[in-house]
């Protein structure tokens, strides 16, 4: 690819995203794609921002002609936790936004899409520990029910069109650059901030809730080397489970006593309870793996160290 745009290049994985691509491709030829008027002054000092809503059919066609757009990156969603207090906007962004992607893509031939799937695919009745490849997808969320359908949409543009449609299923990410935006694992990021402001927290989850989690250095990483696979070597396209690590949010606290003995949790769980006991334990990443080479470089410690000592200098610099 020559012009990449992200779209929701301000969220929490775009936002890293599209300065880590344009490390690889130069700032002039990955586009930001924004809903904000103002991004941010990283975003704005390393290459071009424009306004981009997915839902608008005419103001998408518009940048891709005049940056000569040949990839998109289609990082714009509504999350499951936000989702499930508006689930027809979830439908609306998430799967409306998507064919509108798609479409401008099939009609300017441009040599790839990416778009994200997620855990949230998976339901009740799939296996828990070392969820397949292959296996049953019956969500309870309407995010759930978004990204079933995305891949499948995706998947049909390849057999279809001959479009280079891909995705792969993230678990949580976890970051202390950009907050998440309504997500069910977003615990997973804000414990580690109270850690450092408050020395406590109370989580929306139990203390045995064991989800599958990712650093963002390897989510990028997974997702820059998926976009860089040899098309011809893929059997799957959009559905790719990725894994890193899995642990219980107890095992996350136990992590952070090694480098502040002091601090405290206590669990008040709320409505995302039912969501996360909806998802698995672990993933089998196996397809991943052999078909482009995916393996991860953090594990629980090693994150837990590395987000406590940025966070720490966000909080002297008085950032948070």
């Amino acid at each position: 690819m020559k012009k990449i745009l992200v779209i929701g290049s301000a969220g929490q994985i775009g936002s890293e995203l599209t300065l880590s691509l344009r490390d690889i491709y130069g700032g002039e030829n990955v586009i930001a794609g924004v809903r904000k008027t103002k991004p941010s002054e990283k975003l704005t000092e390393t290459g071009p921002c424009e306004v981009v809503d997915a839902l608008d059919m005419d103001g998408l066609v518009s940048v891709v002609k005049k940056y000569n757009i040949d990839g998109i990156i289609n990082m714009a969603a509504i999350l499951s936790g936000t989702g499930e207090k508006n689930p027809m906007l979830a439908w609306d962004v998430n799967m409306n936004g998507l064919i509108n992607v798609l479409e401008v893509a099939r009609e300017y031939k441009m040599k790839q899409v990416l778009v994200p799937s997620s855990i949230a695919v998976f339901g009740p009745t799939t296996p828990v520990d070392d969820t397949p490849q292959e296996t049953i997808l019956k969500p309870t969320t309407i995010y759930g029910v978004t990204k079933v359908a995305g891949e499948l949409l995706g998947d049909y543009y390849v057999k279809r069109y001959g479009l280079d449609v891909r995705g792969l299923r993230y678990p949580g990410i976890i970051s202390h650059e950009t907050l998440p935006g309504g997500g069910t694992t977003d615990y997973a990021v804000a414990i580690y901030y109270e850690a450092i402001k408050n020395k406590k927290y109370t989580c929306f989850v139990n203390a045995d809730t064991r989800l599958p989690m990712m650093y963002m250095p390897d989510c990028l990483k997974a997702t820059i080397d998926l976009m860089q696979a040899d098309f011809s070597k893929l059997k799957h396209h959009c559905d790719f489970n990725v894994g890193a690590m899995s642990f219980s949010v107890a095992e996350m606290a136990e992590s952070i006593k090694k480098f502040i003995p002091e601090f405290e949790i206590s669990y008040e769980p709320d409505f995302r309870q039912e969501i996360a006991d909806s998802w698995p334990n672990s993933v089998d990443d196996s397809a991943a793996r052999e078909e482009w080479g995916w393996k991860p470089d953090y594990d629980l410690d090693a994150m837990t160290e590395d987000m406590l000592k940025a966070i720490e200098e966000k909080h002297k610099k008085g950032l948070i």
